[in-house]
C-alpha cells in the first residue's frame, strides 16, 4: 500500500490530496475535518493531544476547543462506528485523540434506527449554495433555518433542529441512512440561487423509507419576497406530507422580521456564528453580537435580533467571559425585554428571553412564561425544550427537566453539542438523588466534550455522593487543572440561580470531591 494511503474498513484516506472516500466515493469533509483526520492518520495510532490539533491546525489563531470538538464530531459522524458501540476516533481521556484503524475492513454497524414519531417527521438538509459565491453560503443556510422554522409551526409535524440535519452539509448520504440515524419519515433537498436582486429556491421531497421522489418544484421572485418565498416551499412541503392536515396559516404578516433587507442580512450572518455550536467559540459569538447590533441599528425594530443579542450576551455569563457583569447583564435584560416588547409571537424570540431573565435577571417565573408560550407556538424548537429543561432545574422541577431534556435530544439526535442536554440530564438526575444516573449521563456528556467543566465537575459531585471517591477526585484534579481559581465560595459564577438547597447539595458534593473552600 502506498505510505501516502490508509485503508481503515472501507474507507481509504489519501494523505498527499487529503481526501477521504468510502468505497471509491469521495466524502465531502470540512477542511478543518479531514486536516484532523490526516493529522491522526500520521500519528499511526498515537495519541495527539488537543493543543497539537488546534495549533496545526489554526496556527498563530486562539482557538475554543469547542471549534475543534464541533469537526471531531462531524468527522465521527461522517465516518460511522464499526460495531461494539466503538469509533474510528477515539478519545482519550484527560490527553487527546487517537485514530483506531485496526478494525476488519467489513461493514460498519450503524448507530440502531430511531423509532418514527408518532406523526409525519420530516428533515430539512443544507441546501446547496448556487450562487458560484462562497460568501453567499451563510445566505443558503439562513433559508434553511427560515424553512425549518417555518414547517415548525405546523403542530401536526415533527422537524428535526438544523444542528442535526447541518451535521449531513457537504456528504453525500444516501437518504434511507438519514431517516435511521434521525428517525424521520420525510428528507428535503434543495438548492439557492442569489444573484443580484434575484432569488431562486428549488426543493425536493423524497420518501427516506423507500427513497422515492414525491414532490419537486422551484419558488422564483425577487430579494424582497424572500419570506413569502420560504412560506411558499413550506407550505408546499406541508401539502405533499399530508394533506389531511389543518394548515394553520403562517401568519408572516405578523411575524415577519423586517422591511430592511440589510438588516436581514447582518442577522443571517450573525446566525451562523451564533448557533449553539459556535457559542462555545469566544471570538464568533463576539462576532455575532457586533452584526446584531449593526442589525438593529438599521432596523430599530428588528425583534429577532433583540433576542438572539441577548442570548450571545447570556452565553458570555455562562462562559465566564463577562469583563463588566452588571453592565452586560443589564444590557442584555434590556434587549431580551425590547425584543419581547417587539414580538410577542416568535418562539425564537420568546426561547432566548426566557433564558436571559432565567440566568441573568434571575426571574425564573419569567423565564417559565415565556418559555412555556414558546413552545405553545412552536413544539418543534429543539432550543426552546433545552432551555426549558435548565430553567425547570434552576426551579426545582428536576422530574420536568428531565423529560424537557429527552424532548430536545430527540428533536436534534446528532447535535454535535448533545453533551449539552447529557449534561443537563445528569444535573436533573443528581438534585433528585439518583447519583449512578447522574454520573453515568455525565460521563456520558465528557465522552463528546471531555474537558467540559459543567460535565466534569457534575461527574465528581455525583462519584462523591455515592462514595466513589477515588473517580471523584480523580476528576476534581482535572476540574482544578482546567479552573485554577474555581472554589466553593465563588461556585455561583459559573452556576445558574438554584434553589438554596439544591445549591448546597451540589455545594457538599464538591466538596467532598475535593474543591477547596
Amino acid at each position: 500500500m502506498d505510505s501516502d494511503e490508509i485503508t481503515f474498513g472501507r474507507f481509504r484516506l489519501d494523505l498527499r490530496l487529503r481526501e477521504l472516500s468510502r468505497d471509491g466515493e469521495t466524502i465531502r469533509l470540512h477542511v478543518h475535518a479531514i486536516g484532523i483526520l490526516c493529522e491522526l492518520a500520521a500519528a499511526k495510532g498515537e495519541v495527539v493531544s488537543k493543543d497539537e490539533l488546534m495549533s496545526r491546525l489554526w496556527p498563530g489563531r486562539i482557538i475554543e476547543e469547542g471549534n475543534l470538538h464541533v469537526h471531531i464530531s462531524a468527522l465521527r459522524k461522517a465516518l460511522g462506528g464499526h460495531g461494539e458501540g466503538h469509533s474510528y476516533i477515539v478519545t482519550v481521556p484527560g490527553r487527546g485523540y487517537r485514530l483506531a484503524t485496526g478494525w476488519p475492513s467489513a461493514e460498519p454497524s450503524f448507530p440502531p434506527s430511531l423509532p418514527l414519531p408518532d406523526k409525519p417527521s420530516i428533515a430539512v438538509m443544507p441546501f446547496g449554495n448556487l450562487s458560484g459565491d462562497p460568501e453567499q453560503e451563510y445566505f443558503a443556510d439562513g433559508m434553511v433555518e427560515e424553512i425549518i422554522t417555518a414547517l415548525s409551526r405546523f403542530r401536526q409535524l415533527f422537524v428535526i433542529a438544523g444542528n442535526s440535519s447541518f451535521t449531513y452539509k457537504g456528504r453525500a448520504v444516501d437518504v434511507k441512512l438519514i431517516g435511521r440515524e434521525l428517525g424521520v419519515r420525510y428528507v428535503l433537498e434543495g438548492s439557492v440561487r442569489k444573484a443580484a436582486n434575484r432569488l431562486r429556491i428549488t426543493g425536493q421531497l423524497i420518501d427516506a423509507s423507500t427513497g422515492t421522489h414525491l414532490w419537486a418544484d422551484r419558488f422564483d421572485g425577487q430579494l424582497d419576497d424572500v419570506f413569502d418565498l420560504q412560506d411558499e416551499v413550506a407550505a408546499a412541503v406541508v401539502g405533499i406530507i399530508a394533506p389531511t392536515l389543518e394548515k394553520a396559516e403562517i401568519e408572516r404578516a405578523e411575524r415577519k422580521p423586517t422591511e430592511n433587507l440589510d438588516a436581514y442580512d447582518h442577522y443571517l450572518r450573525a446566525c451562523g456564528m451564533a448557533n449553539l455550536h459556535q457559542m462555545s467559540n469566544r471570538e464568533a459569538t463576539d462576532g455575532a453580537l457586533r452584526l446584531l447590533r449593526r442589525a438593529i441599528e438599521l432596523d430599530p425594530t428588528f425583534a429577532p435580533a433583540y433576542g438572539l443579542a441577548a442570548l450571545c450576551i447570556t452565553q458570555r455569563r455562562a462562559r465566564g467571559w463577562m469583563t463588566d457583569r452588571t453592565r452586560e447583564s443589564a444590557e442584555a435584560a434590556r434587549l431580551a425585554r425590547r425584543a419581547v416588547e417587539l414580538s410577542r409571537d416568535d418562539a425564537a424570540v420568546l426561547a432566548s428571553v426566557a433564558l436571559t431573565l432565567a440566568l441573568l435577571v434571575g426571574d425564573l417565573d419569567a423565564g417559565i412564561g415565556f418559555v412555556d408560550r414558546a413552545l405553545q407556538l412552536n413544539p418543534n424548537l429543539a432550543m426552546a425544550w433545552y432551555f426549558s429543561g435548565w430553567i425547570r432545574l434552576w426551579n426545582g422541577k428536576a422530574s420536568v427537566a428531565i423529560e424537557h431534556f429527552a424532548h430536545s435530544m430527540r428533536q436534534n439526535p446528532l447535535d454535535p453539542f448533545i453533551a449539552y442536554g447529557q449534561a443537563g440530564t445528569a444535573h436533573a438526575h443528581f438534585f433528585t438523588g439518583r447519583y449512578d444516573e447522574a454520573s453515568s449521563w455525565a460521563r456520558m456528556a465528557l465522552r463528546e466534550l471531555p474537558d467540559w467543566g459543567p460535565a466534569l465537575r457534575m461527574a465528581a459531585a455525583s462519584d462523591a455522593s455515592a462514595e466513589r471517591m477515588d473517580s471523584a477526585k480523580k476528576t476534581m484534579v482535572r476540574v482544578r487543572q482546567l479552573d485554577p481559581t474555581r472554589s466553593i465560595s465563588n461556585l455561583r459564577d459559573v452556576l445558574g440561580p438554584y434553589r438554596p438547597d439544591d445549591f448546597a447539595k451540589y455545594a457538599e458534593g464538591l466538596r467532598k470531591a475535593g474543591l477547596p473552600e
